[in-house]
């Protein structure tokens, strides 16, 4: 199985996970409630704190299991859908957007580089 990673809306910054070259840093996610989840050392599951992103997604369009919500994220529904919001900080006033994805799966870096944003598009 892959990692599943996103670059966070407020920074655009690749979440890594702890298996990375990199450091985590503390990541929140929120839905269209107002709740939020906050997750400190990510493991690159999609899970943040004690929610996963998938599931979250699939209960916010009216589904039920995480396998429905990974195949919302990927299907790119034809109907508007709901998205949860990753972000750095914990205020965040929601916005329905999807997060992007980190072509490095948070993992997959190339820190050789001295500046390897263009990594992400080239994957």
């Amino acid at each position: 199985m892959g990692f599943f990673s996103w670059r966070t809306q407020d920074t655009d910054v690749s979440i890594a996970n702890q298996f990375s070259s990199r450091p985590t840093f503390t990541v929140f996610m929120h839905d269209h409630l107002g709740n939020s989840w906050r997750e400190d050392d990510y493991e690159g599951y999609g899970i943040f704190g004690v929610k996963d992103y998938y599931e979250l997604l699939a209960e916010m369009n009216g589904l039920k299991t995480r396998d429905e919500g990974i195949g919302l994220a990927y299907a790119k529904p034809a109907r508007p859908c709901l998205y949860p919001n990753l972000t750095s900080c914990e205020k965040w006033e929601y916005v329905n957007r999807e997060p992007g994805n980190c072509g490095a799966q948070g993992f997959f870096y190339n820190d050789e580089e001295e500046d390897d944003d263009d990594y992400d598009n080239n994957w």
